[in-house]
């Protein structure tokens, strides 16, 4: 039994000499485990603009800009239609990929150049922010270099389809981030926002959709879409249009009046 002890002894503190071996230092471990929990860099700030027009000044004749964007897919007629019969004017922000798949619509824009007025909505509809992030589920370009491509892009292709030279532009889902916002204005443009959101990105129903608009006060600017004609927001846009009109509201694009914009889009 004296004989086994020291073996057994000599034996387990061999085990633990080769064991701490394998294991890290303490500062070592400790050093690690910060880095895993270390917080993410922060994301840029985003920013989601408001626009405001002069106002008339005049009781009961308030004075309202209409601006429409058209992302993808097809023209409401049910809005282009109210527009043209009604004689309203309207500020149209169209993308390069709207404008390939409408040609009848652009023609109808440019056959009424004192209703419409044509700005950009960028090349393929990616939100105007410089770093990566997602937004209502859109990447977003991501860089200072995509973002001037998503801006260029789509003034070429307006110049391709005959539309005099853009000098608004609103990205897609209308967020930027404050160094989006310089890059853009460096180029030359004005950054449009809104004070009313009409039709919730069109997925509110008809019967809210006209009560947001119709409820439009001196100075706003109306943001709704005209290119989803299944959606059922369209209806409520084109009897809004309507109200509004017969309550004696001033239609005005942007470009007939003077404008105010936060977050330094105008300035």
């Amino acid at each position: 039994m004296n004989r086994i002890l020291p073996a057994s002894a000599l034996f387990l503190i061999t085990a633990v000499t080769a064991f701490a071996a394998e294991v890290p230092s303490a500062p070592t471990m400790f050093g690690s485990a910060a880095a895993a929990i270390a917080p993410a860099p922060k994301a840029s700030k985003l920013v989601e603009p408001h626009l405001h027009i002069a106002r008339s000044n005049i009781p009961g004749h308030a004075r309202i800009a209409l601006t429409f964007d058209a992302c993808m897919g097809q023209a409401d007629e049910r809005i282009l239609s109210t527009l043209v019969r009604e004689r309203i004017p309207a500020t149209i922000f169209v993308t390069a990929r709207w404008l390939k798949r409408n040609p009848a619509a652009v023609a109808v824009f440019l056959q009424n150049p004192d209703l419409f007025e044509l700005e950009n909505h960028g090349e393929n509809h990616i939100p105007a922010v410089d770093t990566p992030t997602l937004i209502y589920g859109i990447a977003s370009a991501g860089s200072p270099q995509a973002v001037k491509q998503e801006v260029e892009g789509g003034a070429a292709a307006m110049a391709a389809a005959g539309i005099p030279a853009p000098h608004w532009f609103r990205g897609s889902t209308a967020k930027y981030d404050l160094s989006a916002i310089g890059e853009i204005r460096a180029m030359g443009y004005r950054i449009a926002g809104y004070s009313v959101n009409g039709d919730g990105g069109s997925l509110l129903g008809a019967v809210i959709t006209e009560k947001r608009i119709a409820s439009a006060k001196d100075g706003d600017v109306v943001i709704s879409h005209i290119n989803q004609p299944t959606h059922a927001a369209g209806e409520g846009v084109a009897k809004a249009l309507v109200d509004l009109k017969a309550k004696g509201t001033e239609f005005v694009r942007l470009e007939d009046v003077e404008d105010t914009g936060d977050d330094k889009t105008t300035e």
